[in-house]
């Protein structure tokens, strides 16, 4: 039976249920928690409506489909609502999916391709895991009920095999160049300052490190057309409750590390269900030369063996220094569902030529020029909207 659950009162009493399907279903992560997602719609839903599908077989809860209505753009040509998974966006959520309680899914792919058959609107899957996730398999099963797929690898997500390994053995495994350089740098580092790596262990500490994540972060970008992450209000006060929540269920690593008393580095991650999650980082560019950002995802990853983490996830982006660290390798995808009707079918063609459309404008848009205009929203939004919100 699918229950739709459309105000937030309704996703308050999922709380412990929530957590409690994830903990038996294959689609486990940091993303699909209760509390990320649940933080995510206070602060981030925009004008999206609550439209979670939860399934049941009796009373026991056996799946959730962890979606959002959007209104149809006012920029389509053929404008249809859309359902979207709950955690979409610039927050960078990966692996999204749908949960299922393990052994309960034939029956709840039943449920939600027959409730989902008789909508009329677009179904849009993004972030999901190539690999392995029921989102695809609910995706497959309504192309074979006549709906259309469009499916495009959208990002890689690199990441690190800990089982098994001490922080020696771990460096051994990396390359002799790369190892070489780690090391020789924070023998350097050691040698000339007083070298701390300092983990938040406090609600202050807490509030203080990702303060200084964030100056950091935005310094660290600055010169190259600015960041998404922290650039609005609402992102801000996203992290700042999240932080704290995540502090709470004990999930939550966030690191600063300091050369005698000025703060060059930071990382911003978290460690759920023994995979380290490495969420964002940030560093001083005038302590470039000795190689702080290097030295902080490295003691970082030494932290996350010794917390006991089996595997070290840097999340999406091809970013040429994961791969210093990180040998293998995910793959997102984002999924396309339309109905099996013309407008429909017009609509999945209209999207396929917008993209086309702004994908080209970009590329024609000299490099230099986009870069600077970006910097300039970026840079002048954040410095307005830090300062109101550390007051």
């Amino acid at each position: 039976m699918i229950e739709l659950v459309d105000d937030v009162a309704g996703f308050e009493r999922l709380s412990g249920e929530w957590t409690s399907l994830l903990q038996a279903s294959a689609a486990d992560c940091l993303f699909l928690t209760w509390e990320w997602l649940y933080t995510w719609w206070k602060h981030l839903a925009g004008a999206r409506r609550l439209s979670i599908l939860s399934v049941r077989s009796g009373d026991e809860l056996i799946a959730i489909a962890p979606f959002a209505w959007c209104a149809p753009r006012v920029a389509s040509l053929l404008p249809l609502p859309s359902l979207e998974f709950l955690g979409t966006g610039t927050v960078g959520s990966d692996y999204l999916d749908i949960i299922v309680r393990d052994g309960h899914e034939r029956d709840a792919l039943d449920e939600l391709r027959a409730y989902l058959a008789g909508q009329r609107v677009v179904v849009e899957l993004a972030q999901v895991n190539k690999q392995r996730s029921t989102a695809a398999t609910l995706a497959d099963e309504l192309k074979r009920s006549g709906w259309s797929q469009c499916r495009m690898t959208t990002g890689v997500c690199p990441y690190i095999k800990l089982t098994g390994h001490s922080w020696e053995s771990y460096l051994g495994s990396l390359g002799s160049e790369h190892r070489y350089n780690f090391n020789r740098r924070l023998k350097n580092a050691r040698k000339n300052f007083n070298l701390d790596f300092k983990q938040a262990r406090s609600p202050e500490e807490c509030r203080d490190a990702l303060q200084r994540l964030i100056i950091l972060h935005n310094m660290r970008w600055q010169g190259y057309g600015g960041s998404d992450a922290f650039c609005t209000p609402a992102l801000l006060q996203f992290h700042d409750e999240l932080s704290r929540v995540a502090l709470d269920r004990c999930w939550l690593r966030l690191f600063v590390l300091w050369l005698d008393a000025e703060p060059v580095a930071a990382i911003y991650g978290f460690l759920y269900q023994h995979v380290f999650y490495f969420y964002q980082s940030g560093y001083n560019p005038g302590y470039r030369k000795h190689s702080v950002g290097l030295l902080a995802m490295g003691l970082a990853i030494k932290s996350a063996i010794e917390d006991g983490a089996q595997e070290y996830d840097l999340l999406h982006g091809d970013e040429s220094y994961k791969f210093h660290w990180a040998k293998e390798v995910r793959k997102l995808d984002r999924l396309e569902l339309y109905p099996s009707d013309a407008w429909a079918l017009m609509a999945k063609q209209a999207r396929i030529v917008t993209r086309v459309v702004r994908r080209t404008a970009r590329q024609m848009l000299p490099k230099t020029v986009g870069d600077r205009i970006s910097a300039a929203r970026r840079l002048g939004a954040w410095r307005g909207l830090y300062g109101a919100w550390v007051r």
